[in-house]
């Protein structure tokens, strides 16, 4: 395994529409290991592609969670995720992103999300997700369309944090 580099803002590629996976098999096992591993050593929660340049809609989480009064990491890999189907009901959650470092945003996002998307092996499945998961998995969905946190503040705070996210594009 390999820790890739991450972009942060002002990289190009984090505002890019990300392609379709196509190609399935041993690449894409290591590209989402060398991801998790990334993702671990930066302290994250979920990373997708075009975070470490890759313009391809994938995305890796890890969730740590508690099963049987043990704790435990859930682990997700997801290619061409797709939400199907979402709640009304909206979460308020305060993220952070691995490509915008000590920026934190409140974000609204529908409390759960039923998704569809492919396994490593290209596989369909079905995620039905809620709470952290669900924020989580719309975070990461969104860097696939080039959405970033930042893109969820009203006009005024975004404006107040021109300065800071122009020192984070220059870096």
């Amino acid at each position: 395994m390999a820790l890739l580099d991450i972009k942060v803002y002002g990289d190009p590629v984090l505002r890019k529409v990300a392609e379709p996976v196509t190609e399935f098999g041993p690449e894409l096992e290591k590209l989402a290991a060398d991801m998790l591993e990334t993702m671990e050593k930066g302290d994250g929660i979920g990373l997708a592609a075009p975070q470490v340049g890759l313009s391809i809609r994938f995305l890796v989480i890890g969730l740590p969670e508690e099963v049987d009064g043990e704790r435990t990491m859930r682990i997700l890999t997801m290619a061409n995720p797709e939400i199907v189907a979402e709640s009304e009901e909206l979460a308020t959650c305060e993220e952070g992103c691995l490509s915008l470092p000590e920026i934190n945003v409140q974000v609204d996002r529908p409390e759960a999300v039923t998704v569809e998307y492919q396994d490593l092996k290209g596989e369909k499945r079905v995620l039905e997700a809620e709470g952290m998961l669900a924020v989580v998995v719309q975070h990461e969905m969104d860097h696939l369309d080039g959405v970033l946190i930042t893109d969820y503040l009203p006009p005024l705070k975004r404006t107040l944090m021109r300065g800071k996210l122009k020192k984070l594009s220059e870096q």
